[in-house]
């Protein structure tokens, strides 16, 4: 047997992490295709979207739900199954598991518990996003959906709003206005954007523009679809910013 052959073979009491499409099904991959097909089961965020992914890839397994609501319960159920010798394949909606989703507890779990964990990589709205953002992608952060409301929201957009890395953030359509109206405020009209929506389908969409004009766009456009939003993050302070800064400090202290 081939090292490769080995390594692609799917093991009692394991749990794999599986990447799934973000919207175009021919982005599946052969292993992701394979462990699917061999696991004794999948947990999944919704079965029945899952369901149908699988329906489509001529796939037939028992599911379990895995989700914000029920991963207490459902996280040390799945733990009990893995450890008696079962596998298990991950999967969300779209995308990575356990990125910017409720994976995150179940593969924590498996190390506390002493449970295997591999990774089946693929389709990923964040990075894919951010490759086409046309901002830098050397140093970036990612947010994924900030706190709805109050004073976590607040606080969250003042200390992004210093932040000189790239943000990647996740948004609904019906929260989009709104969104763009609090990066204007707390970022400033002039700051880079791009908002990247639809990724990977037929209506795939990257605007690049400020964010003034982004939230002018969006009062005479209606927003659709799934949204990535790439942000420019504050330009590194050079030795001249620093210097006029001192110095307009230093006066200010003066006329005290």
């Amino acid at each position: 047997m081939s090292y490769v052959e080995e390594k692609n073979k799917v093991e009692k009491s394991f749990l794999y992490l599986v990447a799934t499409p973000i919207g175009n099904l021919s982005d599946i991959t052969e292993r992701a295709m394979k462990v699917l097909s061999e696991v004794d089961f999948v947990a999944a965020e919704d079965t029945r979207n899952s369901g149908l992914l699988l329906s489509r890839l001529g796939i037939k397994k028992p599911m379990v739900s895995y989700h914000d609501h029920n991963r207490a319960e459902r996280g040390p159920e799945i733990i009990e199954r893995l450890k008696s010798g079962e596998s298990c394949a991950l999967i969300s909606d779209a995308g990575m598991p356990a990125i910017s989703d409720p994976g995150e507890d179940l593969v924590a779990l498996c190390a506390k518990e002493g449970v295997g964990v591999s990774i089946i990589p693929g389709a990923c709205a964040a990075v894919s996003a951010l490759a086409l953002s046309g901002l830098s992608t050397r140093r970036f952060a990612f947010e994924g959906f900030l706190p709805p409301s109050g004073k976590e929201r607040k606080k969250r957009l003042t200390d992004i709003a210093k932040e000189e890395r790239t943000l990647i953030i996740y948004e609904a359509p019906h929260r989009l206005k709104k969104t763009l109206a609090e990066f204007s405020e707390y970022f400033g009209g002039d700051r880079r954007i791009s908002l990247c929506r639809e990724l990977t389908k037929l209506n795939e969409e990257v605007l690049r523009m400020t964010v003034s004009s982004a939230c002018a766009y969006y009062e005479i456009t209606e927003p659709r679809g799934e949204y990535v939003l790439v942000i420019e993050g504050v330009p590194e302070a050079t030795e001249e910013d620093v210097a006029v800064d001192i110095a307009a400090r230093a006066e200010a202290l003066m006329a005290e």
